[in-house]
């Protein structure tokens, strides 16, 4: 039960954060990427072309809003859609070199807001 309740807890707190937590525009979507190096061309290869452009209907990489429904669903669920493709989503996000522990970090670098700039 508290894989369900943390994951919500953390989406309900994201959605209040104020302009932080908003959504994206593409420009600040496309400009993030994981600090990892590997991480980072595992991303660029395969999500960012999907995660970051509105038209493709996939979650924009960094949009509290966007991800807050889909983390509910928790984690296992995520990678097991993931794994197996969903709606439009090819299986493995066509990362055919990613292992499981690889999507988890995707997905997470994906559903985690920037940092908000200091002022």
């Amino acid at each position: 039960m508290n894989q369900f309740i943390a994951p919500a807890l953390a989406a309900l707190c994201l959605a209040g954060c104020g302009a932080g937590s908003s959504s994206l525009t593409p420009a600040e979507s496309r400009a993030l990427t994981p600090a990892d190096p590997d991480l980072a061309a595992l991303y660029t290869a395969s999500c960012k072309a999907c995660h970051t452009v509105p038209a493709s209907r996939a979650p924009m990489t960094g949009s509290a809003r966007a991800w807050g429904v889909r983390m509910n669903k928790g984690m296992d669920r995520l990678l097991e859609n993931t794994i197996s493709g969903y709606k439009g989503m090819p299986p493995m996000g066509l990362c055919s070199d990613c292992s499981e522990a690889d999507l988890r970090d995707l997905i997470s670098f994906m559903a985690t807001p920037p940092e908000p700039a200091d002022s």
